[in-house]
């Protein structure tokens, strides 16, 4: 199965970033313990201008990083018609021990890869490079993440057999699983909502303090993480069950089919993006104490900050249609306008 296309542009993409990365790391011990923009030696010269080809190809290989988890969950998906017994994604990754911990890592990298794009981008508007020593220590933590990330990724691969029974997904998000209810799906619907409708409240609140004052883009950057965290279990305990119309069915993953409209990706691009941006108006709103970057810092903060609400707000927007243009009633209409308000 190693010659399926998409495997093979996961495995070189990953290989590809790795390497990259890895192979910056000794640049980047180098910034941190010789970088001084003060001096004008010819080795700090050449570290400058080192820096501009490392930057530029550093954010086209954690671009790729990002792409490849849509790719991966994509061809998860395609690919359980191969496999006896999957229905979606999750057959597909259930096949050997290590398809979840690479999903999971996957995602570990996408908020990490774009955390550093957003500083890299912040310390590129300063004159004097100040975030140059955060950006390449974040360098050097994200290095082994990625390593490991590319790691279990290759076992899982190299781990597809076709003659594995699968476990379907109805099997594993239905509500009477132990899986289920000790970890996915262990709270109600009712609850989940609320939870949700006040995930959102509270962020958004958060959002309209950080743009209107300059303050307040670090507690927004937590709660944009709380949010992410509450709408996921909100999407597998309650939104999932209202596009199925289906009671015990909590698959996150059968979303993202063709006879569901592919309405998953209508659900998660703009939630991740969301949490994505999030923590990036935390990242740049310290930064605006440093002199070269007093303007330019806040002005990025506010377009982050603006940018995660808009993405909230559509992940809201889209839950709620497809709350409402569903034919099941888990809960009471005036029950669940009381909850979609806000009040549990």
């Amino acid at each position: 199965m190693l010659f399926q296309p998409a495997i093979i542009a996961l495995l070189l993409a990953s290989l590809v970033g790795t390497l990259m990365v890895a192979a910056s790391v000794p640049f980047a011990v180098r910034v941190m313990r010789r970088w001084d923009t003060a001096s004008g030696s010819e080795a700090q010269l050449e570290m400058e201008k080192r820096t501009y080809l490392v930057s530029t190809l550093l954010v086209v290989v954690l671009l790729s990083e990002l792409a490849s988890l849509i790719l991966f969950v994509f061809n998860a998906d395609r690919m359980s018609s191969l496999f006896v017994g999957a229905m979606c994604a999750v057959g597909t990754l259930n096949v050997n021990d290590f398809g979840f911990p690479t999903l999971y890592l996957r995602i570990a990298v996408f908020f990490a890869a774009s955390a550093w794009l957003v500083l890299n981008h912040v310390d590129s508007r300063g004159f004097d490079y100040p975030l140059v020593r955060v950006k390449y220590g974040a360098l050097m933590a994200l290095a082994p993440l990625m390593a490991a990330a590319a790691g279990v990724q290759l076992a899982y691969f190299l781990g597809l057999r076709a003659d594995v029974i699968a476990s379907c997904c109805s099997t594993l998000f239905s509500g009477a699983t132990q899986v289920t209810s000790d970890k996915l799906a262990a709270i109600a619907p009712e609850a989940s909502l609320a939870g949700l409708a006040v995930a959102l409240i509270l962020v958004m609140a958060a959002g309209r303090r950080a743009l209107a004052t300059g303050k307040g883009a670090v507690a927004y950057a937590v709660l944009s993480l709380v949010a992410f965290v509450v709408a996921m279990e909100a999407v597998v305990a309650a939104i999932s069950v209202y596009v199925y119309e289906l009671p015990h069915h909590h698959c996150p993953f059968c979303i993202l089919k063709g006879e569901y409209g592919h309405v998953g990706y209508a659900l998660y691009l703009p939630l991740f993006a969301a949490a994505v941006l999030g923590v990036g108006g935390g990242i740049a709103q310290p930064a605006a104490s440093l002199a070269s970057l007093a303007e330019a810092a806040p002005r990025i903060m506010r377009r982050c900050v603006g940018s995660s609400m808009a993405g909230f707000a559509l992940f809201g927007a889209v839950a709620l249609w497809l709350i409402v243009r569903s034919h099941l009633i888990l809960i009471e209409p005036e029950r669940l306008l009381s909850i979609l308000g806000g009040q549990p």
